[in-house]
């Protein structure tokens, strides 16, 4: 993952991971990880594969329950991730207008706290409360979580804008719904990025936790295992949710590199 500053504003008291300079990537620089990743992932099948497996290892680490894990983990990630970006950016551009300076403050206090809180508080009072589980108490949950890195971020990227360049573009006759389309939201747009990449990790990361809400993923392997005792399953559930939380975090990269406004771009030198 790539190295991310911290930004304070000191108006608002957001504070948010912020990306680093942009550097032009050659295409060596984006074979690397895929590289590495498959390497981790032929190291593990040859390492499992020489292995006496018992029936209960074999259970848990054959082809079927091992794709079954990823593809529940990977859409437990996905969902989480859209309908957090559906929610969180338009709350993080309407909590920039002045006319809820008044609010901001108060919001940003409640939302900072809740991320405070762990998440399987979370994922069980959501159980509790609704009295529901599976993939959308899951979901409820995942979004609460990660919602406050986007929120936080698309906030900073926006107040980040430096004033003159807004008077400028006010001055050139646009109102200011096409200032914020045609200017604030494209400078904003690293930044934004550096949150929904830092909320796409937290996804995969804390979807191994649902598996205690009847929800799937790679945590069934991970519990699996503890539960009968068994390190090889606990090894490969945990190895499995590493290499795919690197994965995303590598495509995500790849997404903000396309996504990142040309002038923001700086050749590498």
């Amino acid at each position: 993952m790539t190295a991310e500053a911290t930004v304070e504003k000191p108006d608002s008291g957001v504070i948010a991971q912020t990306p680093p300079p942009a550097r032009r990537r050659d295409w060596l620089s984006y074979l690397t990880m895929p590289a590495i990743l498959a390497a981790v992932l032929l190291a593990l099948y040859l390492y499992v594969d020489r292995q006496e497996l018992d029936s209960i290892e074999a259970r848990s680490l054959n082809a079927a329950s091992l794709g079954t894990a990823v593809w529940e983990h990977v859409l437990l990630a996905a969902v989480s991730t859209a309908i957090t970006l559906v929610i969180a950016v338009p709350l993080g551009v309407l909590l920039t207008r002045p006319f809820t300076r008044r609010i901001r403050p108060y919001l940003i206090t409640v939302l900072t706290l809740g991320q405070a809180v762990p998440t399987i508080s979370i994922l069980f009072l959501m159980a509790a409360a609704f009295l529901f589980l599976g993939f959308s108490a899951a979901i409820v949950g995942l979004v609460l979580y990660a919602i406050i890195p986007v929120l936080l971020n698309t906030m900073v990227g926006l107040e980040q804008v430096d004033d003159s360049v807004l008077e400028a573009g006010r001055g050139m006759g646009l109102s200011r719904f096409q200032v914020l389309r045609r200017i604030e939201v494209p400078l904003a747009v690293p930044v934004i990025l550096a949150g929904v990449r830092t909320a796409l990790v937290i996804n995969v990361g804390t979807a191994a936790l649902v598996t205690y809400i009847n929800a799937g993923g790679l945590g069934d392997i991970i519990v699996a295992g503890l539960s009968t005792n068994r390190v090889l399953v606990q090894i490969v559930g945990a190895a499995l949710t590493a290499v795919l939380a690197l994965t995303i975090d590598y495509l995500a990269g790849i997404v903000e590199d396309l996504l990142r406004p040309k002038g923001l771009r700086l050749a590498r030198g």
